[in-house]
């Protein structure tokens, strides 16, 4: 059985647990690294280190976290920090989210190769902010709640980057619906 989010942080700000919190990197040290891995262009080592500097942050400012969001929205929101400031300081190029991924010939068949290969080029079409609102509500899987406090954004933003990009990705990704069997 695992022991919530909720108690694990209690157990690190009352007793300063370091296996508590081990427990919390664990489990979100994954996701956390794929998220950084898009902040930074692809740049494993790069993500690697904001993912390290994330939780560094994290664990010293626990006892400010209010649960107000949840645990996982929260970090992601101290990496976005950490990355904007990067950019501003030019450590990083901001957003340009990590080409397609090299997929071998016998995982996936061709067509699901061109199909991924793709929506990548059509996401690479939309703006900084309707990609990572996408991504964050579509293949991270946060509410749109979650995803506008993690990009520091009014919710109707994030609401208005998903309708523009999901419509601009329908019409580019057009001729793929002509394709699919019936």
């Amino acid at each position: 059985m695992s022991v919530p989010d909720q108690e694990l942080i209690a157990r690190v700000v009352n007793r300063k647990d370091q296996h508590a919190f081990a427990q919390l990197v664990l489990r979100y040290q994954s996701q956390l690294r794929t998220w950084a891995r898009r902040l930074c262009n692809g740049d494993t080592h790069l993500a690697d280190d904001l993912a390290q500097e994330t939780f560094m942050k994290a664990y010293a400012a626990l006892g400010a976290f209010r649960a107000e969001s949840k645990f996982s929205t929260w970090l992601y929101r101290i990496a976005f920090n950490i990355a904007a400031n990067r950019w501003r300081a030019k450590k990083i190029e901001w957003c340009e989210l990590d080409e397609n991924e090299e997929v071998e010939a016998d995982q996936c068949a061709l067509q699901q190769f061109h199909a991924r290969k793709d929506v990548e080029a059509a996401m690479q079409t939309l703006s900084a902010g309707q990609q990572l609102a996408i991504r964050l509500c579509f293949e991270d899987g946060f509410s749109h709640e979650e995803a506008a406090t993690i990009m520091g954004i009014p919710l109707g933003t994030v609401k208005t980057h998903i309708n523009r990009g999901k419509q601009k990705l329908q019409t580019l990704l057009s001729s793929w619906q002509d394709a699919l069997p019936e």
